[in-house]
């Protein structure tokens, strides 16, 4: 995702247009990221998906069906 990249290049004195631009992006959809907090649940499910990529890489020999 890019819109992290375009937060730190405003703070470092970029505008946000110029950034969009070059990057082609859309302003619009970057400030409804930018002012959208993140959900509970949504960084659950980040450290559901971590903790099963996880144990996959520490023992491959885990399917699918033993990590459901």
């Amino acid at each position: 995702m890019t819109y992290p990249l375009v937060s730190e290049l405003a703070d470092a004195g970029i505008p946000v247009s110029v950034s969009c631009r070059v990057l082609k992006l859309a302003r619009q959809p970057y400030y409804r990221w930018r002012g959208d907090p993140i959900r509970d649940a949504d960084v659950l499910r980040a450290y559901r998906i971590n903790a099963l990529h996880d144990a996959h890489h520490d023992d491959p020999t885990f399917g699918y069906r033993y990590l459901a």
